[in-house]
């Protein structure tokens, strides 16, 4: 996994940030919402998008769910973003969806798994998004018939 820039590395920690400005305080009143967890972005590495546009690939946790995320880099004065990111991915094609999140513009979501109420610990929701990732990597094995 290639090492993110400083200024990619604050671009990642301000998706975690605005996700729980703009959605924590309603997580908290959902059934599933786990208390152990905290919003996490994590396992980031460079990603060409569709347009030919550089992004940021990795893994959201948050108290509710494990979403695969997308980050554009410098969205400001870039065209118009997509409302939906297809993705081919090593593992399969994926489509995440655009989200807003405050003035935070260019994040596309796909979530994964919806309930993280079980997990106990924040290193295994941190040991979780890192076996995402490695499984999202990886090409898929082909299926014998």
């Amino acid at each position: 996994m290639q090492a993110l820039t400083a200024e990619q590395y604050a671009r990642v920690n301000q998706l975690a940030k605005a996700w729980r400005d703009c959605h924590l305080k309603a997580a908290k009143r959902e059934p599933h919402f786990n208390p152990r967890l905290s919003v996490d972005a994590l396992c980031f590495q460079p990603q060409r998008l569709p347009d030919g546009r550089q992004g940021l690939l990795g893994a959201l946790v948050t108290p509710l769910s494990l979403s695969l995320v997308v980050v554009a880099d410098g969205v400001a004065g870039a065209s118009p973003l997509p409302t939906t990111l297809p993705l081919a991915l090593p593992a399969g094609h994926f489509v995440l969806e655009r989200e807003a999140l405050g003035e935070h513009d260019g994040y596309w979501r796909c979530e994964l798994l919806a309930d993280l109420s079980d997990i106990e610990t924040l290193q295994a929701g941190s040991r979780l998004a890192q076996q995402l990732m490695e499984r999202v990597m990886t090409p898929a094995a082909p299926q014998g018939g």
